[in-house]
């Protein structure tokens, strides 16, 4: 607050100094040097002395009126720079988190969510410091213009401080959802991913499996063969009509990835697409071409006289063992994601399910061997020449003992990876367990913080000046606090870093306490401004400690749910009990309207403690009027209707008599000379009552 004893102090203009302006003079003894014949009577007399006296007076309340001008001015012009720089950048931000383009890679979206994070942790912090800032600024103008009796600021159009709390508040819409919506777009592409290889696994393997039989199937070599070829040609058919069947699953399996792929807007569509049209036409030509070829082996059945039973025996076996085998593989390579302990002990649960299930299996495959054998013995015995290979199936026994091998050794590689992905999932676990056990101290601690001020902003204990010394140290114990939640911020990147979504051990998400954090700061730092308000406003109307206690008792007395505010019926009830007669009539009614006029002109329905405040002092208080200036300029101007340049030059300091000179409009009255000044205009604008 501008100490105008002070300023007064150091502007007193009397009998010996009438001004030294760019008009005026120096010392008595000046005036008496440069004007040698000024009658000395003249200047001893009592009237003259009396005049001097009375524009000694006037130019001191306007020294003071001016200086308090010239500050409000100024700060209104940091008020509108701080306001247009916070509204530009938020004007700049929201465009970039309601951007939700999704990208094409992991890397991209994990680098989205890495900009997220240093403009939560970076570039937003400050920003809410500034508009915490901006609103003290602006409550302590308004409470300056209140004490010097100024109409109240009201900042450029778009530049309200509602306007800031609403661009805030689209900032924080715009911002609501955006790393959700980063998490699910990673976990999006990590499942595209996971889905493109394993489609790109089952269209490799059916890709190999179709390798020349299209062409296996065109073969015409039953045009030339034997009797004994022909018949094994049909069974080698029928086996390959099994083991055709087999594989209609995995075809139907890539043609779903496929679908998924495409349902997931995957990248790389048009290329999936492609292979599995290619993959599904070349099934339809393949069961064109087998339908074609068994009409043509059909046609010779009737040649076909002798089987050797054991070698389809040994086929129709040893086909589904194959793909048996095919799938198992398949199976132990396949990959996984998980995200919970009890998904990685499912998966590990199943696996040791397909592990007892092995003796079976390999029983299963010493039987089919022993058919072949048993086939091989039986040859020799009846002295039979074999072609060397069995003609119904390209599943030898050489190949059934590699893929039984290569089963065995993925066994063992599949049980590593799960007991690494196991540890990976306690590792998850210990993470989370870390962050919800630092989150479960600092959340009620904030709520506790928030509970405390509110009850410090109520209470009564102790002078204006201890409350604020005690919420100074609240204010410091929380800014202490502050490495709590910066190990919460580490421990959440963690937890983001290694792609943890959920968290069963905390309701707490660091979102919620971002969102705490910052209103703990905002809600002291204005607890605070407000105490240093109401010191401004007692010394302002020398309201004694306590007069002002008295105020706040029966301000707490009435503010029954503590809300720092009280309603009309509320107030009315206060002002009874003081002894205003707001009765419930037609007088007390006008009465009670217009005292709410005064202290609600935003007609808001609340009343604030320094509403009331400034209600309870504002009549017994001396403040200066437009009238009391006009006064003072007149007794400048010698009683005329207007002053001119020279006059203020000559009674005002050079800086404020500048001032005025550069604000007051030409005087247009009957009795105006060139360069006449209309200082009553000028005084009323002062006090907001016309335009300055």
């Amino acid at each position: 607050m501008v100490d105008y004893h002070a300023a007064n102090q150091s502007y007193q203009y009397g009998p010996s100094s009438a001004g030294n302006g760019a008009g005026g003079g120096g010392s008595m003894g000046d005036y008496m040097a440069q004007e040698d014949d000024w009658d000395r009577d003249l200047l001893l007399d009592p009237a003259w002395e009396k005049q001097q006296r009375k524009a000694e007076t006037a130019a001191n309340r306007i020294c003071k009126v001016l200086a308090v001008n010239q500050e409000n001015e100024h700060l209104m012009e940091d008020y509108e720079r701080l306001a247009s720089d916070l509204l530009e950048w938020i004007r700049r931000t929201i465009p970039w988190l309601e951007d939700r383009v999704p990208q094409k890679t992991i890397q991209e979206m994990q680098q989205k969510l890495e900009d997220f994070r240093d403009y939560r942790r970076v570039h937003k912090p400050p920003k809410v410091q500034e508009k915490c800032q901006l609103e003290i600024n602006f409550n302590t103008l308004q409470t300056k213009l209140r004490l010097s009796n100024r109409p109240a600021f009201m900042p450029s159009e778009g530049k309200m401080v509602s306007d800031i709390n609403n661009g805030w508040q689209h900032l924080e819409q715009a911002e609501k959802g955006y790393e959700e919506w980063l998490l699910n777009e990673i976990r999006r592409l990590e499942r595209l991913d996971h889905l493109a290889e394993k489609f790109r696994q089952k269209a490799s393997i059916h890709e190999a499996w179709t390798d020349g039989k299209e062409a296996m199937l065109k073969h015409r070599d039953y045009e030339t063969a034997t009797l004994s070829d022909i018949k094994a040609l049909i069974r080698k058919h029928e086996a390959f009509e099994s083991d055709l069947a087999a594989h209609q699953d995995r075809v139907e399996q890539i043609a779903a990835i496929a679908q998924e792929l495409n349902e997931l807007d995957y990248y790389d569509s048009h290329n999936v697409n492609t292979r599995c049209q290619k993959i599904c036409d070349q099934w339809d030509a393949l069961g064109s071409l087998t339908h074609s070829r068994r009409e043509a082996l059909e046609k010779t059945e009737k040649q076909l006289e002798t089987i050797d039973q054991l070698h389809l025996e040994y086929a129709k076996r040893a086909a589904p063992f194959n793909n048996w085998m095919e799938s198992a593989m398949e199976d132990l390579q396949d990959m996984f994601i998980v995200h919970t302990i009890e998904e990685i002990e499912g998966l590990i649960s199943a696996h040791d399910q397909f592990k007892s299930t092995l003796p079976d299996a390999d029983r299963e495959r010493e039987a089919i061997l022993a058919i072949h054998k048993e086939a091989q013995r039986i040859a020799e015995s009846n002295h039979i020449k074999l072609s060397g290979s069995n003609p119904y199936t390209t599943v030898t026994p050489q190949i059934i003992n590699s893929k039984w091998e290569k089963v065995q050794q993925l066994v063992p590689k599949r049980d590593h990876a799960l007991l690494e992905e196991q540890s990976k999932q306690q590792s998850n676990e210990h993470l989370r367990r870390q962050f919800s056990s630092q989150a479960n101290v600092v959340g009620p601690w904030i709520q506790n913080k928030m509970e405390e001020i509110g009850r410090i902003s109520i209470e009564m204990n102790g002078t204006l000046e201890d409350q604020l010394s005690h919420l100074k140290q609240y204010e410091r114990s929380i800014v202490d606090y502050k490495p709590n939640l910066d190990l919460l911020e580490q421990q959440h990147q963690l937890i983001q870093e290694a792609l943890i979504f959920d968290n069963k051990h905390t309701n707490y998400t660091m979102e919620h306490l971002r969102v705490g954090w910052e209103q703990l700061l905002t809600t002291i730092a204005r607890t605070i401004n407000e105490v240093e308000n109401q010191i401004l406003t007692r010394d302002a109307k020398g309201i004694s400690q306590e007069q002002m206690q008295e105020f706040r008792a029966s301000f707490n007395h009435f503010d029954k749910d503590h809300g720092g505010a009280l309603g009309p019926e509320e107030f009315k009830a206060c002002l009874i009990s003081l002894g205003y007669d707001v009765e419930n009539d037609r007088q007390g009614d006008a009465e009670f309207n217009r005292i709410m006029s005064v202290v609600d002109p935003n007609h808001s329905g609340l009343v604030t403690f320094q509403a009331f405040i400034d209600f309870m002092s504002r009549e017994t208080t001396d403040t200066d009027t437009a009238d009391q200036v006009i006064a003072s300029f007149k007794v400048l101007a010698g009683d005329k209707n207007f002053i001119t340049a020279e006059e203020l030059r000559r009674e005002l300091p050079p800086d404020q008599a500048e001032y005025c000179i550069a604000r007051m409009a030409p005087y247009q009255g009957p009795d105006a000379v060139p360069g006449a000044l209309d200082y009553k205009s000028f005084s009323t604008a002062l006090y907001g009552e016309s335009d300055l």
